[in-house]
């Protein structure tokens, strides 16, 4: 008996099952965790393409990929599903329950040592949710790659985000200690070009706008750096052997503060702070993972140290 065309429900399951494929890694895994039979799972595949037209997975005995089709098909099945887990969730009183899953991109540096604790206590706090946690240094494409928020760390320039300004990052001159010769470290600007520089290229090359933290001045000074990276932790390397000094955000360096490792050079002045983002996509209505996964973020990363509260209107 041939199955006749699928109903609007039908082709909602038809996707639930693509994105679970997808997210499981292989139809048996997918099979798992819907508690059903991978033969099942094949044949709700198998329904969706003839559905749709498309090929949406390219399969081997071994191996699993999308193809164009089935990424451009898993972006849309992603918002869809999100978009219906909210009208239910709302209409049926269940805003504080969050269940789910989130994809969450952030700065590798950032998202490796700062923000896997306050992860850890989202994800204690809701068992009902699950998370990728991608680790990339570039800008997300939310809906080709099923983004549901990143976290920025700089400028936001692109229009159609929500930007939820979460706190600011703090951005120092520190040096091994005796850098300078003898004596007290720095203390004025002034003082700091004569010293061997790191640079961070994506931040700073050869001059430093450093501004004095009570608001009362302004000094550009031009440095020759002896290394330069796009590595936040090969500078605090390159600070720790003594090959120069550095600005660097303070997050990175408060262990070697601390512990008289590092120490900080003309501490009353200081870069402009960098400020620090969750952006999602505007939508009418937002899954309570997504709104719960935001509160935790704002709540939690101005009290890690290093980091301090947003000041919207620092310069």
């Amino acid at each position: 008996m041939t199955k006749s065309a699928p109903t609007v429900l039908d082709r909602l399951e038809l996707m639930q099952t693509f994105v679970r494929i997808v997210d499981a890694g292989s139809l048996s895994a997918a099979a798992r965790q819907m508690a059903s039979t991978q033969p099942t799972i094949s044949r709700r595949l198998a329904w969706l393409e003839t559905m749709l037209g498309l090929k949406l997975l390219q399969r081997s005995t071994h191996a699993m990929k999308l193809t164009a089709d089935g990424e451009r098909c898993y972006a849309h099945a992603k918002s869809l599903l999100e978009a219906w887990d909210a009208v239910e969730s709302d209409l049926r009183g269940a805003k504080d329950t969050p269940r789910g899953h989130l994809r969450v991109m952030a700065p590798h540096a950032f998202g490796q040592q700062l923000l896997v604790e306050p992860l850890a206590a989202f994800l204690r706090a809701n068992p009902e949710v699950s998370v990728d946690w991608l680790l990339l240094d570039r800008q997300a494409d939310f809906i080709a790659e099923g983004i549901d928020c990143a976290i920025r760390v700089g400028a936001v320039e692109e229009p159609g985000l929500v930007a939820v300004r979460l706190a600011e990052v703090p951005r120092i001159l520190v040096a091994k200690p005796g850098l300078w010769g003898d004596g007290a470290p720095p203390q004025h600007p002034h003082e700091l070009a004569r010293l061997p520089w790191l640079s961070l290229i994506q931040f700073y090359r050869d001059m430093l706008e450093l501004r004095e933290i009570d608001g009362s001045g302004v000094e550009r000074i031009a440095i020759k750096p002896r290394m330069s990276t796009d590595s936040l932790y090969a500078a605090r390397s390159g600070l720790l052997e003594g090959l120069g000094a550095a600005l660097v955000s303070a997050w990175l360096v408060v262990d070697e503060l601390a512990s008289g490792r590092l120490v900080q050079l003309a501490p009353a002045w200081e870069a402009a702070p960098l400020p620090v983002h969750l952006l999602y996509p505007h939508a009418r209505l937002y899954p309570a993972r997504l709104r719960e996964f935001a509160a935790v973020m704002k709540r939690a990363m101005p009290d890690i140290p290093g980091m301090r509260p947003p000041t919207l209107s620092r310069p």
